[in-house]
């Protein structure tokens, strides 16, 4: 056999050999679900049907305890754009939250993907504004995350306005708060309803990316299972009202300990149900259980259509993919609808990762991840710099391996100073009573895993533990929560 001399070799090869500056960037498709709680088949639902989720599943990476930072939809994604805790006010709430965001700069996840090349592209809701817009009925004024985006938009609907697309029923009828019904079924076509819509132009978007010179990264956001419970009549017809369960009357019962429970503001103040109450009425919390499932299984479908579209155009697979739920939500589990708190349901939602060369796809990993791991681990997956100031951690180490354990604990927060801190076993809830006094909320997520006993006069040393954690974390106290940092120091007695 012939010899070619070493400098040949290397001539005929170098050209193979790139850098990972010089190496193609990874597309990025970004799936946000509003209040979507873990309730998907991969994820051990019993009475869920999505089969498109589950089947994604299957070539990506489930994160079976992924937790948000704040149990609210502007809020939660404001963590997640940020990569980091709420470290103002505005920041767990919806009311101010976009007065903040003008001030991030490229500080933000699609704006440093802009920042490096990146076409950025928001679909319907990834911020709390639909479309991006702060004014009037969120279609014009000043833009939420200015500057970030190559693009912010909704598609033309029937709704028209995109605070009415949010809380659409069929055919472009929009809410009327305290007044529309929390659910509604109609007997016609997918199209009747607005998350058709946002698949539609997603993949009409797609198909345009598909020849763009520059990488991109393509948010979309889907509205359902988000208030109200309406979806099309053959979605219900997947989930027979009297075929889902009853709660446990232990969990359905409100705490009866110093709590940090809610009336369910938003779903008793903005839509109207009719003399009936889910509290002592099961049909009609069977009702909305089947609307709510019959939203997820809506949304599944779309979201399916999407990542067909996506297989079309990228046949090998080489676009990373995140299916990411922006909260969960409370069905009745201590008599909550909805979400605006801190325990399991609220915080706990769906995160899947599929990335190119993946490690065992369709193994689940059960370490606790949050939303603010996200960003990292984004950057590192698309060999980007990773801004110093994140709070997340890169979930790369999970990814390769499924068995990786948790790296840190799970934080949330909530108004008034609420906040939490979740281990693989314990969840404490440190809050203020009525008086200003502190109170605590400890749950066993191996001996009682539907939170229906307070633990924390059982494990004083447990809640000790838990306080000094969060107590060594300075940087989290905005000023609603600087009070809270004495109030959690490990001499003080808890209140059971």
């Amino acid at each position: 056999m012939k010899h070619f001399p070493r400098w040949l070799l290397i001539l005929l090869v170098s050209p193979l050999v790139l850098t990972a500056a010089e190496r193609p960037r990874p597309n990025v498709l970004f799936i946000a679900i509003d209040d979507l709680r873990n309730d998907l088949g991969a994820l051990g639902a019993t009475y869920a049907q999505t089969p498109q989720l589950d089947a994604f599943a299957t070539t990506a990476r489930s994160f079976t305890h992924h937790y948000v930072q704040v149990p609210t939809c502007g809020a939660s994604r404001c963590a997640q754009l940020r990569g980091r805790y709420p470290n103002e006010v505005a920041q767990v709430d919806n009311g101010g939250i976009a007065l903040t965001h003008a001030r991030w700069g490229e500080a933000n996840l699609p704006g440093w993907f802009q920042g490096h090349g990146y076409r950025t592209h928001a679909l319907g809701k990834i911020t709390h504004y639909s479309g991006g817009r702060t004014g009037q009925l969120w279609n014009e004024g000043p833009e939420e995350l200015p500057g970030a985006w190559s693009r912010s938009w909704i598609p033309e609907t029937p709704w028209r306005e995109a605070q009415h697309i949010m809380h659409g029923y069929a055919n472009g009828v929009a809410r009327t708060p305290g007044k529309t019904p929390a659910l509604e079924s109609f007997d016609g076509p997918d199209s009747a309803y607005p998350d058709t819509w946002i698949a539609d132009e997603a993949v009409k978007n797609l198909r345009d990316l598909a020849s763009s010179p520059a990488p991109w990264f393509f948010a979309v956001g889907f509205f359902k299972p988000h208030l109200p419970f309406a979806a099309p009549q053959r979605w219900f017809d997947l989930h027979a009202a009297q075929k889902i369960p009853d709660l446990d009357p232990a969990v359905a019962a409100k705490p009866t300990w110093p709590s940090t429970w809610h009336n369910s503001n938003e779903f008793r103040s903005n839509y109207s149900h009719g003399g009936r109450d889910p509290a002592n009425d099961p049909a009609y919390a069977r009702e909305l259980r089947q609307a709510y499932t019959a939203c997820v299984s809506y949304v599944d479908a779309q979201v399916g259509r999407v990542l067909a579209e996506l297989k079309k155009i990228d046949p090998d697979g080489n676009t990373i993919v995140v299916i990411w739920g922006d909260h969960g939500f409370s069905l009745g589990e201590h008599a909550i609808w909805g979400k605006h708190c801190l325990y399991e349901n609220a915080l706990r939602s769906p995160l899947l990762i599929r990335s190119p060369g993946l490690v065992q796809p369709g193994t689940a990993s059960t370490a606790l991840v949050e939303t603010v791991d996200i960003f990292p681990t984004l950057t590192a997956l698309c060999g980007l710099p990773t801004p110093a100031q994140l709070d997340g951690h890169d979930l790369q180490p999970q990814l390769a391996q499924p068995t990786t354990p948790t790296a840190k604990p799970a934080l949330a927060f909530w108004a008034n100073g609420q906040r939490t801190i979740r281990t693989d076993r314990w969840r404490l809830i440190a809050s203020y009573n009525a008086a200003g006094a502190a109170q605590f909320e400890l749950f066993d997520y191996i001996n009682d895993p539907a939170e229906t006993k307070n633990h924390a006069a059982e494990y004083p040393e447990i809640v000790r533990d838990l306080r000094a954690q969060l107590a060594r974390r300075p940087e989290l106290a905005w000023p609603a929560l600087r009070s809270t940092q004495q109030a959690l120091s490990p001499a003080a007695t808890p209140e059971a």
